[in-house]
């Protein structure tokens, strides 16, 4: 892959992250409209009992008109940072590389979140140094429906059926339950430090992906 075309999202998957690591551009989609239960807003973990999801809470528009996802603000009424922190550090805490990235991670938990986009783009910047991921960005400018490079935007999708099989690692809490795949790469992260980029350079994408 070249250059690849990929909404923001919220602690992107592995497979997006995979993606990333094996292209030699990505431009962020910034110009579509919000739509719900996608990645946008949405990540999974694994924890004790299984896959848990971790949502950040919008404002929806009053006028229920639809709105542009850079035009998005987080609720913060919610203490949804302090939960979602929570929930990583009682995942995680035992894992082997978290106290090499927690306090790297800690301030996009503590740092008051207004727009959604720009936090999911930081959350990217901020990913994409620690993994060692090395890649030019850019972002749109217009809204195109047939884009004349890799289109990648489907994985945005929650409700998409992923043919991505990625090779096991040793997870954290393997003991209770069976292999996760395709969770938030900080799954990945926190299990393989160092090992995660050269997991997402090796990885096989699907085919249904990388059709131009």
């Amino acid at each position: 892959m070249k250059t690849i075309l990929l909404h923001p999202s919220y602690f992107p998957s592995i497979e997006q992250m995979a993606a990333v690591a094996q292209a030699t551009k990505v431009v962020f989609e910034v110009e579509d409209n919000y739509q719900k239960q996608t990645y946008r807003n949405r990540t999974f973990i694994a924890h004790s009992n299984g896959k848990l999801l971790l949502n950040i809470p919008i404002k929806h528009s009053k006028l229920k008109q639809r709105q542009k996802t850079k035009n998005v603000l987080v609720e913060n009424d919610f203490p949804w940072q302090e939960l979602h922190w929570k929930s990583i550090e009682s995942a995680y805490r035992t894992s082997p590389f978290f106290e090499y990235y927690e306090d790297d991670l800690e301030q996009l938990f503590t740092e008051t979140v207004g727009s959604l986009m720009a936090h999911n783009l930081k959350i990217f910047k901020i990913l994409s140094e620690l993994i060692g991921i090395e890649v030019e960005v850019s972002q749109t400018t217009t809204y195109e429906t047939a884009p004349k490079i890799t289109d990648l935007r489907l994985l945005i999708n929650a409700k998409r059926k992923s043919n991505f099989i990625p090779k096991t690692y040793i997870q954290v809490h393997e003991a209770n339950h069976a292999f996760l795949p395709n969770l938030s790469v900080l799954d990945l992260l926190f299990n393989e430090g160092p090992n995660a980029l050269g997991y997402l350079e090796s990885a096989t994408l699907p085919t249904d992906i990388l059709s131009d």
